[in-house]
């Protein structure tokens, strides 16, 4: 592509700021780089990220993967209340969430809802990319059709089993009381008419269920060992519908520390549904698994944790510091305190985030507009299936 004075002059203008970024590096280095030696891929994401989750997580990851610098636009609450229905989280958190994902080398806030090519110029990207599910203006129109004519987009597979939609969907189930049995096939499965019409469903918003693989958590692992002189810090939860109260707990702990090696424990749905009741989790152990593999403050996840932070744990990870939030700590089931053992040691941190929000604000979110979220599925699935039926050819569901 070719680089106009006007966007190099851009790119020295961000280069004049002191942008920081959490490996204490200026990241508009890696931009200069690639236009001096026009040698790198860079390429841009644009996404509403109305509800940040795992599978946004994914097609970033497959994004940076086809390029070597990574900008993602992120729109506005008002672009996505006027094209899709309102957003479930507020613009200020999706700014904030996405910037957390360890793919992500910059952010574009209020990026427009189409992507146009003077969009790419202005960012100095080579092509865009989007998941192979498909993305509608309010009047039906395909919001990357210039990029497509003009050959510089890419797309990336789809995170089959979770959506915005199925998510919401499994929020608004817990207001119906029989759910509130956890043995329940609905529980288990997740699964509800929720955003349908009466004649068939989308094949990019349908509910399906989420299958963890060996090699998807391989893909979002960092692989790495703790180093000399890194300090193991130990947090544990439920982490629920990943969001930005989790995100701000997570970098507060990581700042503990010049050198931190933050391993979190993910308890079994079960025990999340034993201290919270309802239908907690929403997410089950292997979604929240990756939600948390995803972000940048963490290093290691362990996988079914002990409730009980034990004197085994302690020693097996090496652990130096144990930190929890300012949120209420449950007994265990024999009514002992779970981090007794860190507490006696001395290296029980309580942490305060400066950020109040929980899982169960989320929820409130959603059941106080129900009707504008049901609203919002029933629009979205009825544009899709349109174009499902001037294609006749709905896009195959492959997970990557």
């Amino acid at each position: 592509m070719e680089y106009s004075n006007e966007n190099i002059n851009n790119v020295l203008l961000h280069l004049t700021k002191a942008c920081y970024c959490p490996y204490g590096k200026n990241y508009y280095v890696c931009v200069f780089a690639h236009i001096r030696t026009m040698c790198s891929a860079c390429n841009v994401l644009r996404y509403c990220y109305d509800m940040v989750h795992y599978g946004h997580s994914n097609q970033l990851r497959q994004a940076k993967a086809m390029g070597d610098y990574l900008i993602v636009g992120v729109h506005t609450d008002e672009e996505i209340s006027k094209h899709k229905g309102p957003p479930v989280f507020t613009q200020a958190e999706r700014y904030k969430m996405v910037r957390a994902i360890k793919w992500v080398d910059e952010i574009v806030e209020g990026a427009p809802y189409v992507t146009t090519l003077e969009t790419l110029d202005k960012y100095i990207c080579d092509f865009c990319v989007h998941g192979d599910d498909i993305t509608l203006t309010v009047d039906g129109k395909d919001t990357y059709e210039e990029v497509k004519k003009s050959g510089r987009y890419r797309e990336c597979k789809r995170t089959q089993g979770v959506s915005t939609t199925d998510l919401v969907g499994r929020m608004l189930l817990m207001t119906k009381a029989h759910h509130s049995n956890t043995g329940s096939s609905d529980y288990q499965q997740h699964t509800d008419n929720f955003g349908r019409g009466p004649k068939g469903h989308s094949p990019w918003t349908g509910v399906s269920q989420f299958l963890q693989t060996s090699q998807k958590i391989i893909q979002f692992a960092s692989g790495k060992e703790p180093q000399p002189g890194d300090t193991i810090i130990y947090v544990a939860g439920a982490f629920d519908l990943f969001h930005i109260g989790h995100v701000d707990f997570l970098e507060a702990v990581y700042k503990l520390s010049d050198k931190p090696y933050v391993i979190v424990g993910l308890h079994f749905d079960q025990e999340v549904n034993r201290y919270k009741g309802k239908n907690y989790p929403i997410m089950n152990v292997h979604e929240r698994t990756l939600s948390v593999l995803a972000c940048r403050y963490v290093s290691e996840v362990v996988i079914g944790a002990p409730y009980t932070v034990s004197k085994d744990l302690l020693d097996h990870f090496k652990v130096d510091l144990v930190c929890h939030g300012k949120t209420e700590v449950f007994p265990d089931r024999d009514g002992s305190d779970p981090y007794a053992v860190p507490r006696r040691k001395g290296i029980l941190r309580i942490v305060d985030s400066g950020n109040s929000l929980t899982t169960d604000d989320i929820v409130q979110r959603i059941i106080k507009n129900r009707l504008l979220f049901e609203a919002r599925n029933q629009k979205k699935e009825a544009k899709e299936m349109a174009i499902q039926y001037r294609t006749c050819e709905p896009p195959a569901a492959v997970t990557n």
